[in-house]
């Protein structure tokens, strides 16, 4: 059994908030408006939209994880990237898994928002603009509610991470796959580090939502 180093335990956990932060950033800024729009869109093909992002909050992740495998390996069509077994490609698989909750919790917010709403804000003369940003205020709750189970999705992630970062020290090791491999080689001490580790940046991110979303959680 190795012996507990704090080096290795800061340089993981560094690693593990930059890319989990990274594809919750990109799955927001891409999610947050797709799931505004399907909010309040009325248009036929919403029920079938609403069913794929519904269906990719439930993808697993060895799936995602075996399919940007194929598509990064040196056979692959994105060989070009040389991204494989790379920080980048892990940024890629969080961002997939992320990206369906950010929109699917955003659209429940939005369509939640009173249905005279954008009327009464059309007829004071607001653009489609000011409308759709009016009501994104009005559901701003679930949308933070939307971020935090993006991050919760992200940092939590082992399989698909695992299949295309690989495991290597310094370079791809993020806190679950150190978890999976200090568990099987008996660390259980640093193991157990790891996953309080886990558990209090989940506990401070939704910390910091209550008290972004005013003191109270969002709903």
């Amino acid at each position: 059994m190795t012996p507990f180093s704090a080096a290795d335990f800061w340089s993981i956990l560094r690693l593990s908030l930059w890319i989990s932060g990274t594809a919750v950033l990109i799955s927001s800024l891409v999610g947050i408006p797709c799931g505004v729009w399907l909010g309040m869109s009325r248009r036929r093909g919403k029920r079938l939209l609403a069913a794929v992002v519904h269906t990719g909050m439930a993808l697993p992740p060895v799936v995602v994880g075996l399919v940007l495998y194929l598509l990064l390996s040196r056979s692959g069509p994105l060989a070009f990237l040389d991204s494989l077994f790379t920080a980048q490609a892990m940024i890629a698989a969080q961002t997939v898994l992320a990206l369906p909750f950010v929109v699917g919790i955003t659209m429940s917010a939005v369509a939640a928002a009173p249905a005279e709403l954008p009327l009464q804000l059309r007829s004071l003369g607001a653009s489609d603009w000011q409308c759709r940003w009016t009501i994104l205020r009005e559901a701003r709750h679930g949308v933070l509610l939307a971020v935090a189970a993006a991050f919760g999705r992200s940092i939590s992630e082992v399989g698909a991470v695992l299949i295309v970062g690989g495991n290597i020290q310094g370079h791809t090791r993020v806190l679950t796959t150190a978890v999976v491999l200090e568990t099987g080689k008996g660390n259980f001490e640093f193991a157990l580090a790891l996953g309080g580790a886990l558990l209090l940046l989940a506990l401070l991110v939704n910390l910091f939502i209550v008290g972004f979303s005013g003191g109270r959680p969002p709903a």
